[in-house]
């Protein structure tokens, strides 16, 4: 069994943002393997996050960023159960953060629900008559329309997206790892983008 110190426990606590306790209880679980621990954090950050997203989030703040030049600027509205939290200088970070990536890279929603069903059975009818004529089952067709519909989502909706600071992790795990780090609820509620002449 390899020996806990309190060295190991600053670095990881350091790393992960996680508590003491937390902390030691990773370090000891993963037998002092750094990695492993901050693994588990992790994935105990995600389990607590996924459970509070059924929370009610009322409080918030309005990010905004504008261009420079101030020919395209964005107002996101982020909220959060409390108050306390949406004055910490993390929330309003990420508020900020999600306002510039709305400028830069033009989402239409925040999630695929708010994609009108039209919209998307036109998209649905261009990709269907694509695939006419290719001579490929129509289970394999439909599979490549869902394929195709699924990277149009990513293009068009917010919480899909890639982060512009970070095209590794999406909008949606940007949030994610905020509920984690901040402990509570946190939604995008909507978003406005404007350009002078768009």
């Amino acid at each position: 069994m390899a020996e806990i110190t309190a060295e190991m426990v600053k670095l990881l606590r350091e790393a992960t943002n996680a508590g003491v306790l937390d902390c030691k209880k990773a370090l000891t679980e993963a037998n002092g393997d750094f990695e492993a621990a901050a693994e588990l954090l992790r994935k105990k950050g995600l389990a607590a996050a996924a459970k509070k997203a059924s929370r009610e989030a009322n409080e918030g703040v309005i990010g905004n960023y504008v261009h420079t030049g101030a020919r395209v600027a964005s107002l996101v509205e982020v909220n959060c159960e409390t108050d306390f939290v949406a004055r910490t200088d993390q929330f309003q970070q990420l508020a900020r953060d999600l306002a510039m990536h709305v400028t830069a890279s033009r989402p239409m929603w925040v999630s695929r629900d708010e994609a009108p069903a039209d919209i998307v059975e036109k998209e649905r009818a261009i990709y269907r008559e694509q695939m006419a004529g290719s001579g490929k089952p129509p289970q394999v067709v439909e599979k490549i329309i869902e394929g195709k519909l699924d990277k149009w989502y990513s293009d068009m909706c917010l919480l899909e997206q890639p982060f512009v600071k970070d095209p590794n992790v999406t909008i949606q795990d940007l949030l994610t790892a905020s509920i984690a780090a901040l402990g509570e609820n946190i939604k995008v509620r909507r978003f406005a983008r404007l350009e002078i002449g768009g």
